[in-house]
């Protein structure tokens, strides 16, 4: 499948504020994989608890603790569920308005796609890449769609 809803431009935007990076129970054992750490200690140095969920601190610089500008993610292979999706998030695929802000946003979303043929690709790629959350406790919520298309 060719994407042409999305090319990713490095810029950072999407790493950037806090509370938005939802670590999962697989993202979290896939984050201390690719760190060679146990969970308690990636969750020290990297985590923070927002109710049940457990999410990416933010760096004085406003981004990510993983991103490095000029760089992008330090941990591309190991990170998290939401990361791996953006720009389809929920409401960006269920609703044209969103999508239209996002792409304001984002300069690796184009700019042209219609909002039917994003969501129609947006849903194939979390699908294949089995992005698509349900625990509403512990993933992120942008990834637990409403209605599937």
């Amino acid at each position: 499948m060719t994407n042409t809803a999305f090319d990713c431009r490095m810029c950072g935007h999407c790493c950037e504020g806090k509370g938005g990076i939802v670590v999962s129970p697989s993202d979290l054992q896939r984050l201390c994989d690719f760190l060679r750490m146990p969970a308690d200690a990636v969750i020290a140095a990297y985590g923070e608890q927002a109710g049940d969920k457990l999410k990416i601190r933010c760096g004085e610089d406003g981004y990510c603790i993983f991103f490095r500008q000029g760089k992008g993610c330090i941990v591309h292979e190991g990170k998290p569920s939401i990361c791996k999706a953006w720009p389809f998030f929920r409401g960006n695929i269920e609703d044209p308005e969103s999508l239209a802000l996002a792409k304001d946003f984002c300069p690796g979303i184009n700019p042209d796609i219609s909002h039917e043929d994003f969501a129609r690709e947006g849903m194939a790629y979390l699908e294949k890449e089995r992005l698509l959350a349900s625990d509403t406790r512990t993933e992120a919520n942008a990834l637990i769609l409403s209605h599937r298309q």
